[in-house]
């Protein structure tokens, strides 16, 4: 009986220690994985602050909308809507920027791909989802750091908002950069050259900003207009934006066509979607070459 109880406490204390070693394992697996990340992520905002002309670029377009459309638009849409058009362009343009941003970004993973770098990353001992969430985060992280100015010249040019609106801009502002790297991955996955990408890329986002309603609202558009746009990825990050900048006041029924709730839904299932479609058609890339 002595014998038998010695031998179950023996085993209990093996099966103790296996769990713990276990445990550790798995915590040092997890952070080798966050560091991982944090590494792609900082790697992609050092090529940003080393690529001033890209800055440049990305800044003057969403400026020369907002400040330059906008207030040539105040004579007819701010008629209609009675609402400033220079804040409404503000609205559309912010989450249009930051969704072109970060989806613009992921092309990266292209020259990584044609430079053997993508190949070098997963022979690490990483896992693939961890090395994609590493290079949205990091893109996702550009993205934030333009729109933070974009938001600083639109304060500085008399655009009025309160603490609620800006922090309510900075929750929608996460949501567009994630379905805009999602959108990114999805598309440059599936395009075999980077030169293919930069070619398809513009023909993709143009588009979006002409029928996604980043400077005129679409909620008295035609019907056919109005259908298309509910297609484009981008209508939603700038209906989502404007429904929660313009909450609780008067002009919210002239821009906003359904509601935060419902473009919010939309955007979380299109970023897993693309998420899902784009992390495995870049694994099935990477396996088969």
């Amino acid at each position: 009986m002595t014998g038998r109880v010695a031998g179950r406490a023996r085993q209990d204390g093996r099966a103790a220690r296996a769990g713990r070693v276990s445990r550790v394992s798995r915590l040092n697996r997890a952070a080798t994985e966050v560091s991982a990340l944090l590494a792609i992520a900082q790697r992609d905002v050092i090529k940003l602050l080393r690529d001033r002309l890209r800055l440049a670029v990305n800044l003057a377009f969403p400026v020369l909308l907002i400040a330059g459309l906008g207030g040539l638009l105040q004579a007819t849409v701010g008629k209609v809507t009675g609402l400033s058009t220079i804040t409404l362009s503000f609205t559309g343009v912010l989450p249009a920027a930051l969704f072109q941003s970060a989806a613009a970004g992921m092309i990266s993973i292209v020259e990584d791909r044609e430079n053997d770098f993508s190949r070098e990353l997963f022979v690490a001992p990483v896992s693939r989802p961890a090395l994609l969430a590493g290079k949205i985060t990091g893109e996702s992280a550009v993205a934030v750091s333009q729109g933070v100015l974009i938001v600083g010249f639109a304060v500085a040019i008399g655009v009025r908002m309160s603490a609620w609106q800006l922090l309510g801009l900075a929750g929608t502002g996460l949501a567009c950069c994630l379905l805009g790297a999602a959108f990114g991955l999805a598309t440059i996955a599936a395009l075999p050259n980077q030169r293919s990408a930069m070619q398809i890329f513009q023909f993709l986002i143009i588009p979006q900003y002409v029928l996604g309603g980043v400077l005129v609202p679409l909620t008295h558009a035609p019907r056919l207009l109005a259908d298309i746009a509910w297609l484009l990825p981008m209508r939603y990050c700038v209906e989502l934006t404007r429904a929660t900048f313009y909450a609780g006041l008067p002009g919210y029924h002239r821009v906003v066509a359904v509601g935060a709730g419902a473009d919010l839904a939309v955007i979380a299932a299109l970023t897993a979607a693309l998420l899902a479609v784009g992390g495995a058609l870049f694994s099935y890339r990477e396996r088969v070459r």
